[in-house]
């Protein structure tokens, strides 16, 4: 029987990052991965997706470029290769991430592993002793009653990834973070898309004035969206919604979220999706840094986006979170000399203020995902407003807009 100081069951963003600073650290590190080194970021989340926005990204800016004096004859979209290219980016992350932490000295067993007891893990017939167990068991797609995936006309998030070809039409349920960026992704390659949102508007866990921006971005781009709204019934691949509109797709992409897999094991550390918090790997990283290395964070602070042309990014207080001592600042992209060179003056940026702080920030912008963290620091380091205006911010860029923005405060 071998015997290890840690085991740690999966092998994500924080079952990884913990089992590397523990090993360097000095201690002696299992790492159990029934799948893959990575989890869900890198081969079925962030990663794969972003890729296959890249490339619908570089698709759609060249169908839109010939206003820019940009033209192209005989253009053709492969998406064999856009998968192929997807494939290559996956692949290229975890073979570095399984050299990195087999440098680091963590064991890594790839065998699904379960927890006889507080010391004693099984995997593959085998029996571990440990002294203590982490689990980072993940998450896996949220499945909604009456839309359970068969992997064909009905897929989720894990089944969109392994598309070989373009469908003519899809039908998107939800509008969270997933349910958005595989909206822009279909839309940009010329898929028609049509989005079903069970609340009053688009990624309801935003600022209300994010939501409302994204709404008419998505009616520029001829993506149709229906709120208050949910499938009332499914017959021959037609769907039929709550509120009578009839849809035909080619699939359904259920994109509701992730549900935590986790055992219900005692005495045991649980990270990142399997805790059913935040599902962000940044968040799992960052528990993951608090308990090996007692870096604290601020779990009230946690930045999210929304990936996609604009970018979606926010943190702290939404409008509709605030009180009548909070004030409101937006200033719209079309303020900024870099949006109107870059074509992309469709945004903004918006700060919430309370006693001459920043307690809430909201983007909606070419590099909304950097921009962010501008504010987030000056939110959790509570520098007043006058501190940041202190700033000298180069021009012309979209981080001007900040120091613009807090200047007519």
């Amino acid at each position: 029987m071998e015997e290890f100081e840690y085991g740690i069951i999966g092998g994500g963003p924080a079952g990884y990052t913990a089992g590397m600073y523990l090993a360097k650290q000095g201690h002696s590190v299992v790492i159990f991965e029934k799948d893959k080194i990575g989890g869900t970021c890198l081969n079925r989340g962030c990663i794969p997706t972003k890729s296959f926005l890249h490339s619908s990204e570089v698709y759609a800016e060249v169908v839109n470029s010939s206003k820019l004096g940009v033209g192209f004859d005989n253009l053709r979209l492969d998406f064999s290769k856009v998968v192929e290219a997807k494939d290559k980016t996956v692949d290229r992350m975890r073979k570095s991430l399984e050299l990195a932490i087999k440098n680091s000295g963590v064991i890594t067993i790839y065998a699904e592993a379960s927890v006889k007891d507080k010391n004693t893990i099984i995997a593959a017939g085998e029996e571990y002793k440990v002294s203590k167990i982490i689990l980072a068991t993940g998450s896996k797609p949220r499945e909604l009653k009456g839309l359970e995936t068969d992997g064909d006309f009905i897929k989720n998030s894990d089944d969109v990834l392994n598309l070989q070809s373009l469908p003519k039409s899809v039908l998107i349920v939800g509008s969270g973070a997933i349910g958005i960026e595989w909206a822009r992704i279909f839309s940009n390659f010329g898929v028609e898309v049509v989005i079903t949102e069970m609340a009053e508007r688009l990624i309801p866990i935003a600022d209300i004035e994010v939501s409302k921006r994204v709404e008419r971005i998505f009616k520029q781009k001829k993506i149709k969206f229906y709120l208050n709204d949910s499938i009332e019934k499914i017959e021959d691949r037609t769907v039929t919604l709550k509120s009578g509109a009839v849809v035909n797709p080619d699939f359904i992409l259920v994109a509701a979220g992730r549900t935590p897999v986790c055992p219900d094991v005692s005495d045991c550390s649980v990270l990142g999706d399997a805790c059913g918090e935040i599902q962000l790997a940044h968040y799992a990283i960052h528990q993951a840094k608090a308990l090996t290395l007692g870096i604290p964070f601020d779990k009230t602070l946690i930045p999210s986006v929304i990936y996609g042309e604009p970018e979606i990014a926010w943190v702290g207080l939404r409008e509709q979170d605030c009180d009548d001592t909070c004030q409101k600042k937006m200033l719209p992209l079309t303020a900024l000399g870099k949006s109107w060179c870059d074509d992309s003056t469709e945004g903004f940026i918006k700060v919430i203020v309370k006693d001459n702080r920043i307690v809430g920030a909201h983007i909606v912008s070419k590099e909304a995902s950097s921009l962010v963290h501008i504010l987030l620091t000056a939110i959790q380091k509570k520098l007043s407003v006058d501190d940041l205006k202190e700033l000298c911010f180069a021009h012309p860029t979209y981080a001007e807009g900040i120091f613009e923005l807090l200047m007519n405060l």
